[in-house]
């Protein structure tokens, strides 16, 4: 168990990266081995990224364990690692945060590893809130954060999970139960092929604005998709 050091408790959700068992969606641009590929960049540069997160101790939590070893040593050697627990991603959200604050943390933040462009400031904003929740609004109707301070706040009952209704059933959740909610600015996920052309041309765009790095990622989308 990791050595609690601060009261915020900050949270990676990714997937074991498998041949096959990942980015699906993008089989109809890339080939399997790519897709590892880009998606281990998504990962590098995910975990870069809650690094440069201050006042939060770090957590990786994996899906659906951490077969490939990926996660084990040097990858996340500054975070506490842990295997997702329950039977869809609202369970598993919640056990992770309900876990934190059993460990005395005062807040959770949880984030993907689908928005490895996401500024760093949305995540710190989400550390600092004193609203009872916060969510990162996705383009794709659901959410790319979420937070919670003081309590685990039933949000996840009734959410039908991977459509576009799950933050709008959120808000309707938090709205009866009377929680405070804070809104970050809207991001999004990269899912299929579409947001992947869309990130390539958003990643340049930041770079060339100086507001940051493409990263592992830039690199490699450089290369896959120079012919596409």
């Amino acid at each position: 168990m990791m050595t609690k050091t601060h009261g915020n408790a900050m949270i990676l959700f990714a997937r074991d990266p498998i041949l096959g068992r990942v980015k699906t969606r993008l089989s109809s641009l890339l080939d399997e081995e790519t897709i590892l590929q880009l998606y281990t960049c998504f990962l590098h540069d995910s975990l870069d990224k809650v690094r440069q997160v201050r006042n939060a101790d770090l957590f990786v939590g994996v899906s659906p364990s951490n077969e490939s070893g990926f996660f084990t040593g040097t990858q996340s050697a500054d975070m506490g690692l842990f295997v997702q627990e329950g039977n869809n991603l609202g369970d598993k959200m919640r056990r992770a945060i309900q876990d934190r604050f059993e460990e005395g943390y005062e807040r959770a933040v949880i984030i993907g590893s689908d928005s490895p462009s996401l500024p760093v400031s949305y995540i710190e904003q989400a550390l600092g809130s004193d609203k009872d929740i916060v969510l990162g609004p996705s383009t794709d109707g659901g959410y790319y954060l979420i937070g919670m301070r003081g309590k685990l706040t039933e949000v996840f009952d009734g959410v039908t999970w991977g459509t576009d209704k799950v933050l709008q059933e959120t808000c309707e959740r938090l709205m009866q139960d009377e929680a405070e909610l804070e809104l970050l600015p809207v991001w999004y996920d990269i899912d299929g092929p579409d947001d992947l052309k869309f990130f390539k041309t958003h990643l340049q765009l930041i770079e060339q604005a100086g507001l940051g790095k493409a990263g592992e990622t830039g690199k490699l989308l450089d290369k896959i998709l120079s012919d596409h």
